[in-house]
């Protein structure tokens, strides 16, 4: 295949997905197992890694911090917004909330997802207590499902460079309420929306 025709095979089959994925929240609302059925459907589609090469889809140079964001589809009205972020190894975030959902799957490379609960009962906005749940590994094969109120943190491992598909109900920069919470602290701070606007928009 030549850049043409991988560029529109992509489209094509994220297009595909995206009505899928449109459908099933249409039918079965934002629920984990709707959010289970959108997992396999990305699962699927990062499986075709040819569609999703690494000269295409750069992370940011040897050394830096960051993730490359590129968006391959979005609705009208910023709905079911699809990117592939591209990080190198020794990234981490901050445990942050979404306020809409996500799900993340992996085209290459790992990052451990941790996933926390509150233990305090969200009175005070300004502060939170926290432990961890669970721990996800995203890498090929598997992925990790958020709702909206899920709060999580990544941290990306191993020593290759890390592609993977992040989908959101809606689009990152619109997400306007978003928290960071930091577990020693225990405080709760807003998240940079602008920090999330997407690198570039993929080539169709």
């Amino acid at each position: 295949m030549n850049a043409t025709d991988i560029n529109a095979a992509r489209s094509t089959a994220v297009s595909a997905t995206i009505d899928r994925i449109r459908a099933i929240e249409a039918e079965a609302g934002v629920t984990r197992p709707a959010l289970e059925r959108i997992k396999a459907e990305l699962l699927a589609l990062a499986a075709q890694e040819h569609l999703f090469p690494s000269h295409v889809f750069p992370p940011p140079a040897p050394g830096q911090k960051g993730a490359n964001r590129y968006l391959l589809q979005e609705d009208a009205g910023n709905r079911f917004a699809l990117y592939l972020n591209a990080l190198n190894p020794g990234n981490a975030t901050k445990p942050h909330d979404h306020t809409t959902w996500a799900v993340v799957v992996a085209v290459e490379g790992q990052e451990l997802n941790k996933v926390y609960e509150r233990t305090d009962d969200g009175s005070d906005p300004e502060k939170c207590e926290l432990r961890v749940r669970e721990e996800v590994m995203v890498e090929p094969g598997r992925g990790i499902c958020l709702m909206p109120e899920d709060i999580h943190s990544i941290h990306t491992q191993g020593d290759r460079p890390t592609r993977h598909l992040h989908m959101y109900g809606l689009a990152l920069e619109k997400l306007d309420n978003r928290r960071a919470f930091d577990p020693e602290t225990g405080t709760v701070t807003a998240y940079n929306r602008n920090f999330m606007k997407p690198t570039e928009q993929a080539k169709a």
